[in-house]
C-alpha cells in the first residue's frame, strides 16, 4: 500500500485536531507538517494535549509555500481563509490533493454563495459526501476517485441530507415543505473565543440561531436534495425550514426532520426506501424499530444513526439522525473522500464504534 504525506492547516482547531486524531496510526497517510496562525512556533501539544503522537511537532505558518509539495493538504480553516490559501496552493502545487473542511468550495451557485456568505464565490470543487444519492442509482462516491479538490460538507448539512434524501429520491415526501430542528454541540461553532459559548452562558441553556432561513447551510442542504432529484441549485423547488439550536454539549448533532407524505404513500415504502439506500453503507446505521438515535451513541465515530416514524394523523414522516459533528460531520467523511480519491479502501482506519459513557 502506497504512502502519502499529509499537511494539516488549522491544526490547533477542533476540526484540524479531529483530522489528526483519525490519521494517528493510519497505515498509508502520514502527517509530516502542521500549520497555523497565532500558534506558529509553538508545539501542537500546547493546544491539543490529547494528540500525543504529534505533540512535539512545531506549528509552521499557513502559507502555500509551506503546504506545497505534500501529497495531501487538509484545510481546517474558517470560510474565506481557506479559499484564499487554496487558490495559492493550487497554483504552487497542482498535484496535491486538497481537502477543504470550510464552506468555500461547497456551493455550485455563485448567487447563493454571495447571498449567504457576502463575499466572492471561490468556485466549486468535487463534493465530499460519498453517500449522497444521485439520479440513476449512483452515489457521489463514483465521482471521487482521482479527484484532487474536495469540498467537505457542513455538519448540519450531512445530518439532514442523510435523514431525508432516501425519501426525496423515492418521491415519498413533499420536498417543497421540509422542516428540520437540530440540537448542536458547541464545538460546531469552532474554537475561537465567543462570549455566548462560555461555560457560564451555555451550561443549563439552549438557544436557537441562524433562524428563519438565514443559516448559511440552507443553500447547501437544498443543493444536495436538488442533486438527488437531478435539479440544478438555481432552479430547484426544494425548500427547507431549518433551525439549529445550541445545547450544553461539546459534540454531536441530533437532527429532527419532518415532511408531509406524498398523498397515497404506502407506509411500508418508507422503510423500503431507507433500506435500499443504506443497507450497504458502512457508516450509516438504521436502528431497530422503536429505538431512537442518541448523540452519545455517535460520539467519536463516523456512524450516522437513523430512525423514522409516520405520524398518520398529521400525514407526515419524522426522521431523526444523530452524528458526531467533528467526525461524521467533518473529519471522518473527509477521510472517506480522500481514500476514495487515492484508491484506498473507503473505510480504512475510520471508527464506526462510538465512545461511552
Amino acid at each position: 500500500m502506497s504512502d502519502f504525506s499529509v499537511a494539516v492547516s488549522g491544526a490547533t482547531g477542533y476540526a484540524g485536531g479531529e483530522m489528526l486524531r483519525l490519521l494517528d496510526g493510519h497505515p498509508s497517510l502520514h502527517v509530516t507538517t502542521l500549520t497555523g496562525n497565532s500558534s506558529v512556533g509553538h508545539t501542537l501539544g500546547e493546544y491539543q494535549p490529547h494528540l500525543v503522537r504529534y505533540a512535539d511537532l512545531v506549528i509552521e505558518p499557513s502559507t502555500a509555500e509551506v503546504l506545497a509539495g505534500h501529497d495531501i493538504v487538509v484545510l481546517a480553516l474558517p470560510h474565506g481563509e481557506s479559499g484564499k490559501i487554496a487558490a495559492e496552493l493550487e497554483a504552487a502545487s497542482p498535484a496535491t490533493l486538497i481537502l477543504d473542511l470550510a464552506a468555500d468550495h461547497r456551493l455550485v451557485s455563485a448567487a447563493a454563495w454571495e447571498k449567504f456568505y457576502k463575499s466572492e464565490h471561490q468556485g466549486t470543487w468535487t463534493y465530499g459526501l460519498p453517500e449522497l444519492m444521485l439520479p440513476g442509482g449512483r452515489k457521489q462516491r463514483a465521482l471521487l476517485p482521482g479527484a484532487k479538490r474536495i469540498a467537505v460538507p457542513g455538519c448540519n448539512v450531512t445530518a439532514i441530507t442523510l435523514a431525508l434524501q432516501p425519501l426525496v429520491a423515492a418521491g415519498l415526501i413533499d420536498h417543497t415543505r421540509l422542516h428540520a430542528v437540530l440540537a448542536n454541540g458547541v464545538s460546531g461553532a469552532g474554537k475561537s473565543l465567543k462570549p455566548h459559548l462560555l461555560a457560564a452562558e451555555i451550561l443549563g441553556d439552549a438557544s436557537p440561531y441562524g433562524t428563519a432561513g438565514t443559516h448559511r447551510h440552507v443553500p447547501e442542504i437544498e443543493q444536495n436534495l436538488a442533486a438527488v432529484l437531478g435539479q440544478t441549485p438555481d432552479e430547484t423547488d426544494v425548500r427547507i425550514s431549518f433551525t439549529p439550536t445550541l445545547i450544553p454539549a461539546a459534540r454531536g448533532i441530533l437532527a429532527t426532520c419532518q415532511a408531509p407524505l406524498t398523498p397515497g404513500t404506502d407506509p411500508a415504502t418508507i422503510a423500503e426506501a431507507f433500506h435500499a439506500a443504506y443497507d450497504d453503507e458502512p457508516f450509516i446505521r438504521l436502528l431497530p424499530h422503536g429505538q431512537w438515535p442518541h448523540i452519545s451513541a455517535a460520539v467519536g465515530s463516523n456512524t450516522a444513526h437513523l430512525q423514522f416514524a409516520i405520524d398518520e394523523r398529521a400525514g407526515t414522516v419524522l426522521v431523526c439522525a444523530a452524528i458526531d459533528n467533528l467526525v461524521r460531520g467533518t473529519a471522518g467523511q473527509a477521510l472517506q473522500s480522500a481514500q476514495l480519491s487515492l484508491g484506498l479502501p473507503e473505510d480504512l482506519s475510520i471508527p464506526v464504534q462510538g465512545v461511552a459513557p
